[in-house]
């Protein structure tokens, strides 16, 4: 059976009257591609700020490679979080440097590596993308498909052991966002990550997606494979899966 690298257990979350999260208990296995889906204000964002700790519950346990998080300094949790890659959905690129600095700039503390070794660093993150050819062009040259490679580039640098993907096909048109639903693919089989994909798009859920889990108001509402909740006699579930839903 596979390790759990990442859990919640009985999570819950409120802000003021707004209770976001309750009781939302999720595991992450190592090397599996876990899509979450909700409509919009359903919690999967501040699942995510909790699961990292930029966000602290109210109640319930957070662990990450079997460690409870709570009460955790900065110094051990940032340790943990470099072992963590997030793809941001406007891929985050710092507009005043280029696509070689943007992948440079997470490798600045790393005093053990020469330039050259750094510089092999780039060049192999970019080839995992296939845009070698970008690295001395700026973010404003490059597409919204290619920003997301670049921005998938530079959290592969530091080859992570869990990426979390915030939207990563919206804004993108069909054909784009389908090439990037395969990258995560083969970023996963590559480097063996484990994934969390928040997303609202079905085919990026279909193509990338071990597991699925649907939440609803703040709940684990439903969890199986893309088939098996596709086929849900739940309406509720099934109704993510038809075409005016997407």
């Amino acid at each position: 059976m596979a390790t759990i690298v990442a859990k919640t257990q009985h999570l819950s979350k409120s802000f003021g009257d707004n209770h976001v999260l309750d009781d939302l208990s999720v595991e992450l296995h190592g090397g599996e591609n876990l899509v979450i889906l909700g409509k919009s204000g359903s919690g999967k964002s501040v699942f995510i700020k909790c699961l990292v700790g930029l966000d602290e519950p109210d109640s319930g346990v957070v662990s990450l490679f079997g460690e409870d998080i709570a009460g955790m300094g900065t110094v051990a949790l940032n340790k943990l979080r470099k072992k963590i890659g997030f793809l941001f959905q406007n891929a985050a690129l710092y507009d005043s440097m280029t696509v070689r600095e943007n992948l440079e700039f997470p490798l600045r503390e790393m005093k053990t590596k020469t330039a050259t070794e750094k510089e092999e660093m780039v060049t192999k993150a970019l080839s995992n993308v296939g845009l070698e050819e970008t690295a001395d062009k700026m973010p404003s040259e490059l597409s919204g498909g290619m920003k997301k490679r670049i921005g998938l580039a530079r959290t592969l640098i530091q080859e992570p052991e869990i990426i979390l993907y915030d939207e990563p096909t919206t804004g993108l048109d069909p054909i784009t966002a389908k090439e990037i639903s395969t990258l995560i693919l083969e970023v996963q089989k590559k480097y063996h990550t484990a994934s969390i994909i928040i997303t609202h798009d079905m085919e990026c859920a279909r193509i990338t997606a071990n597991r699925m889990i649907i939440i609803r108001d703040g709940k684990s509402y439903a969890e199986g494979t893309y088939e098996e909740l596709s086929t849900s006699e739940d309406e509720w579930v099934r109704s993510f899966f038809t075409q005016d839903q997407n």
